[in-house]
């Protein structure tokens, strides 16, 4: 691994930051209490076990198919302006309200609460109301970030505070974020109350991740370690949420909601990092963003961040480019993850979604899940860190 510095290459591996274990080691319980299985409809934990299941195409397309009704049902439930919003942010119709077939997201976190759900021994359908809470809880952050990060465009058309204006769409996330609870509540399930509890609890370290992600903007000093951190809340929360409320939905033990929520946790810092790879060299085809939209933004992502700690020219002079007051320019950019790059900061983003791969996966097999479950869960977090959108 090399870095520039003036034309010149010197090696650079040493002086990357020591992260041995910084986000594959275990973390703190958060769901905490847990009642037990309840009455929860089980299947035969046997059932599946022959094959390895459906593709990840058609386990985000089952997803799709089996939540976006009751999605759509509970978004027909908000008063009339906020309902145009969301369901405009959602791709289901455009501006005007006219139908339309936009994109409206990958669905993997339905698809792993309902998944979690069937590797207990429970079905998917008992868990609907908490895949419904979560992708909601998901488009609520999607709304609020495009405000705060001026993002102008997802999935390929302008976002929702672009058409329609900063505080309308502030208020329309906060209606999904309301919906959540709701769609959390419906059903009646014996757990709903300590599902409730995860689902409070995620929110409130998602919205800190959030707001340090924020402060991060206006600081040159910002640590890896915090940023991993940030990082857990943000992203990696919602989905060992998703988890783990769907295990509970499908009435597993505690030790299985626990091992499918620290599986989701790990796949999360994955996700992200994947994510932040593709906010700096993803195709703006396939991604929907501008290129090198990440940076442009100054965002502060884990390899930007990664790459700013290491005490070589190169990373020296990425610092200089990025702490610069004038907007960088298009030469400015491509320099940027050219440093970026040379200094490892995106060998080593992959090489941790790869070792976070490996340690949700051991918590998947210590849940004892049902096999055909696991291997589509297997398949989606093998998906997660080898996406290219």
């Amino acid at each position: 691994m090399t870095a520039v510095d003036g034309g010149q290459t010197a090696d650079t591996t040493a002086d990357m930051p020591d992260l041995t274990g910084s986000v594959t080691g275990e973390r703190p319980v958060v769901t905490g209490r847990r009642p037990s299985a309840g009455t929860a409809t089980r299947r035969d934990p046997a059932a599946g076990q022959a094959g390895e299941g459906r593709t990840a195409g058609e386990v985000l397309r089952w997803s799709r198919d089996t939540v976006e009704p009751a999605l759509r049902s509970a978004i027909d439930t908000l008063p009339p302006s906020m309902r145009h919003i969301s369901g405009y942010h959602f791709g289901w119709w455009d501006e005007h309200g006219r139908p339309t077939q936009a994109d409206s997201g990958k669905a993997i976190r339905p698809a792993l609460v309902l998944l979690a759900a069937e590797a207990v021994g429970g079905t998917a359908a008992s868990a609907l109301p908490a895949a419904v809470a979560v992708e909601l809880a998901h488009n609520f952050s999607l709304l609020h970030d495009d405000v705060m990060d001026g993002d102008r465009t997802r999935r390929h058309r302008p976002t929702a505070w672009s058409v329609f204006g900063v505080s309308p769409a502030i208020l329309a996330g906060d209606s999904l974020l309301a919906l959540a609870y709701d769609a959390l509540s419906a059903g009646g399930h014996p757990a709903v109350q300590e599902a409730t509890r995860i689902f409070g609890v995620t929110i409130q370290e998602l919205l800190e991740g959030q707001s340090a992600d924020v402060a991060f903007e206006g600081r040159k000093d910002v640590e890896l370690a915090e940023c991993l951190a940030m990082v857990a809340g943000k992203t990696g929360a919602l989905l060992g949420c998703a988890c783990a409320l769907g295990a509970l939905s499908g009435g597993g033990t505690p030790e299985q909601v626990e091992r499918l929520r620290s599986f989701g946790a790990d796949l999360g810092l994955a996700f992200q990092l994947v994510d932040d790879l593709l906010g700096i060299w993803g195709d703006p085809e396939v991604t929907g963003k501008p290129v090198y939209s990440d940076l442009r933004s100054r965002k502060k992502s884990l390899p930007v961040v990664a790459a700013l700690a290491s005490p070589t020219p190169a990373g020296r002079e990425l610092a200089g480019l990025y702490h610069q007051e004038d907007p960088l320019t298009d030469t400015d950019l491509a320099h940027a993850a050219e440093l970026v790059d040379a200094v490892g900061g995106r060998a080593w983003s992959q090489e941790q979604a790869d070792e976070l791969l490996a340690g949700a996966l051991r918590h998947l097999h210590e849940a004892r899940p049902v096999a055909r479950a696991a291997a589509e869960l297997r398949t989606l977090a093998r998906l997660v860190t080898r996406r290219d959108r």
